[in-house]
């Protein structure tokens, strides 16, 4: 599986953040498809609150257009929530991008309307 441009910059925010990577990638398998979203982390915290798990896909919006790049994530968003849901249901997902394209693309009206949340 080919690593998006923004990997390394993802994955070296979560572990600054506190977050340990638990899998590079974070395979799933449902309903006869094998999956793999770019990562897995847990957040490092006392053992009586429990740790918080997430799944990351990152995108780096660097396609064929901005448009194009927010439909193939928002796709993959759906999918991969729905596997989570089936075959690991505490974990959290979230997509990864560069500061500038969450500006110039996800506050975006369209974006904010039933698609993203800040």
């Amino acid at each position: 599986m080919a690593r998006d441009l923004i990997h390394q910059i993802v994955r070296k925010a979560l572990e600054k953040d506190g977050w340990k990577i638990t899998h590079d990638p974070y395979p799933i398998q449902v309903g006869g498809f094998e999956m793999e979203i770019d990562l897995g982390a847990e957040e490092l915290v006392a053992a009586e609150k429990g740790g918080e798990k997430i799944a990351v896909e990152i995108k780096s919006f660097a396609g064929y257009s901005k448009v194009y790049d927010f439909h193939l994530a928002v796709g993959q968003f759906v999918d991969y929530r729905r596997a989570l849901k089936e075959k690991d249901p505490e974990r959290k997902l979230f997509v990864g991008i560069l500061e500038d394209t969450y500006e110039e693309v996800f506050k975006l009206p369209f974006a904010q309307n039933g698609y993203c949340r800040t």
